[in-house]
């Protein structure tokens, strides 16, 4: 028995180096991610060394900025979301029945919470049925559309379309593509900065979500390859992206709805061409033959919010 206790500790202990790492390197910083998750920072900056011990890889770069996944840090981070997600599925569907009794809908998306229309609409829901359970999941759009063919999430709100066919959709709102500077760039004192400015700068892209239509937006907005900027693509999270950018190692493009949450030392400025401001449309999509009640609630609610764009 004391064997079996004792196996049960560790693997707790590593479960929660997992998790560490994850929220982490989420949120760039080891004192937001204590916060997040309710712990020590000490606690959180221990278990991450121990687990960089363990893997004899160090994980994260260091400075007073912030931290930033080493190259095979971030392999270990992939990993690390993998096991969790496993998990979590795991533990969703041992309590699935007991929760479908309460009423709930999980939600997956790949855009920010911190501002703009899906908070709004969440916060609505929220308001129209207080005893709900509404869990949300952030990941790449490809693990989305997994699960929502598997059943384990109800709803996506995503960008431009899905790896699958099994769903339905309801377009939503747009966003405009800003770009964010270093507060003392060259540029950072313009209210306008227009898409061919960008030549000869170096933009930083993350290869989370909507890093397609960003793509796609500097190919067709720059057409000739020698006025385009140098693009180097990172394997880390938006939130990361903006360290990034205010340690000076390049600009970046984000959406409206990432600017809640506030890096200091970056501005962020309109990006336009002869036709305004580049926008970027938000789709909700999921299975018509899911009869989950909170699903018909919340499609029910984004079309009536969005009637327009039915």
């Amino acid at each position: 028995m004391r064997n079996e206790n004792l196996h049960r500790i560790n693997s707790r202990i590593i479960l929660n180096q997992l998790r560490y790492v994850v929220t982490a390197a989420e949120y760039g910083s080891f004192r937001r991610a204590a916060e997040i998750l309710n712990v020590q920072q000490s606690t959180l900056s221990r278990s991450v060394r121990q687990l960089e011990h363990a893997t004899s890889v160090k994980i994260f770069n260091r400075s007073q900025r912030g931290i930033i996944p080493s190259a095979s840090g971030s392999k270990v981070i992939r990993v690390a979301k993998s096991v969790l997600e496993q998990i979590d599925a795991l533990s969703s569907r041992k309590h699935s029945i007991a929760e479908d009794q309460k009423g709930k809908l999980c939600i997956g998306f790949c855009t920010s919470l911190s501002a703009g229309s899906l908070r709004a609409a969440l916060l609505e829901l929220r308001s129209e049925q207080p005893l709900l359970q509404i869990k949300t999941l952030e990941r790449p759009r490809s693990r989305l559309a997994t699960a929502l063919e598997n059943g384990t999430i109800d709803v996506i709100i995503s960008t431009g379309q899905l790896p699958t066919k099994r769903c339905n959709s309801q377009k939503l709102w747009s966003e405009r593509v800003l770009l964010a500077l270093p507060e003392d760039h060259s540029m950072a004192n313009r209210e306008i900065i227009y898409w061919t400015d960008l030549r000869n700068q170096t933009l930083l892209m993350s290869r989370y979500d909507p890093y397609w239509e960003f793509e796609d937006l500097v190919t067709s907005k720059i057409l000739s390859l020698e006025d385009r900027p140098k693009i180097e693509h990172h394997d880390v999270s938006r939130s990361i992206l903006k360290s990034l950018i205010s340690m000076k190692l390049g600009i970046g493009l984000l959406l409206e709805s990432d600017i809640g949450a506030k890096i200091p030392g970056i501005v962020y400025r309109e990006l336009q061409d002869g036709s305004g401001a580049a926008r970027v449309g938000f789709c909700a999509f999921w299975d018509g033959s899911n009869e989950n009640p909170a699903l018909a609630s919340f499609i029910k609610l984004l079309k009536e919010r969005y009637p327009s764009l039915s």
